[in-house]
């Protein structure tokens, strides 16, 4: 009898589960495999074996399709089996099944092979530049408008500057004032204030027109000469804007020496004489070299006033008169 623990006097590679296809094989009475038994030659009956002889007592055949390999029994997943200690794998840092994979359980979740694929723009040709590009504009744009912002908000402060420095300055967006017909009004605007010849004015006494002296400044280089006499006079008869003090200005020719001549304002004599000093150190004796200018402050009137030149007792008039004119003080 064969048992677990004696296979009788044949092993496995004894057999030939192909012998029935072959003559010694069929002349031993090895058969097809049937249902239920199995397959080679017949198996000997107990106490009958022999050496090189197949048996069938290890092996089974089945027809095909009734034998299933590497299935799985279904079951429900019940979850890690919950264990009271360590067991001594993991007492050797071996995993426990609470911190297994999920895909390691029966039913898991199953094992993704690698990362994702990534989908990347432009149809996998590379990073995503159009989005990249259109950022770079914006920073761009973002700055120049920075700029023009800037440029504006210091143009705006540079004017409200201007107009602090300069209140009076009035507006392109303003109407223009009308001119005043008042020769008293604004200060500020500019007035043309008198200016004429010598020659042309009233003399008086000796005084007379001269044109032989070159340098003179009149028309035609008229001047008025011979004054150098007691009585010789220019009178001159400006019109001015307002009341005020104003500079007499007068052009005068000397032959290197000085000289001076009375001033009377409206009737009215001043105690300061008009001083025609040589101030440009003309040489004496040169009349030519000597045309220089001088003023005195004066106090007029608003309209009409009467100035007269004239050399009197006490004046030193060896001069000749080229023109007088008003300025502001």
């Amino acid at each position: 009898m064969t048992t677990p623990g004696n296979n009788g006097a044949n092993t496995p590679e004894d057999d030939d589960p192909f012998g029935y296809l072959y003559e010694d094989g069929q002349a031993a009475g090895a058969n097809p495999p049937r249902t239920g038994g199995g397959y080679g030659y017949p198996g000997p009956t107990v106490g009958q074996q022999q050496p090189g002889v197949p048996r069938t007592s290890y092996n089974q055949v089945r027809t095909v399709g009734q034998r299933q390999y590497g299935q799985i029994p279904q079951q429900q997943y019940q979850g890690p089996p919950q264990q009271q200690g360590p067991s001594p794998q993991q007492q050797y840092g071996q995993p426990t099944a609470q911190y297994a994979a999920p895909e390691t359980y029966p039913g898991g979740a199953p094992l993704r092979q690698g990362p994702p694929p990534q989908q990347t723009g432009g149809g996998g040709r590379g990073p995503n530049t159009k989005g990249l590009l259109i950022g770079a504009v914006a920073v761009v744009a973002a700055v120049v408008i920075g700029i023009a912002v800037a440029l504006a908000s210091n143009s705006g402060d540079k004017d409200k500057k201007d107009d602090t420095a300069n209140p009076g300055k009035s507006s392109s967006s303003q109407p223009s004032q009308q001119p005043s017909t008042d020769p008293s009004a604004s200060a500020s605007a500019p007035v043309n204030l008198p200016k004429d010849d010598a020659a042309t004015l009233t003399l008086g006494g000796s005084a007379q027109v001269g044109t032989n002296v070159p340098g003179a400044k009149g028309t035609g280089g008229a001047f008025v000469g011979n004054f150098n006499s007691v009585g010789a006079s220019v009178t001159w008869k400006p019109n001015v804007p307002k009341a005020g003090q104003y500079r007499l200005y007068l052009q005068y020719g000397i032959p290197g020496v000085d000289a001076n001549a009375t001033i009377t304002l409206n009737g009215k004599a001043e105690s300061r004489p008009m001083n025609m000093k040589n101030f440009a150190h003309s040489p004496a004796g040169d009349w030519a070299k000597g045309w220089q200018n001088t003023y005195a402050l004066v106090q007029l009137d608003k309209g009409v006033n009467e100035i007269k030149l004239s050399c009197e007792q006490g004046n030193q008039c060896n001069a000749n008169l080229d023109q007088l004119w008003l300025a502001a003080p």
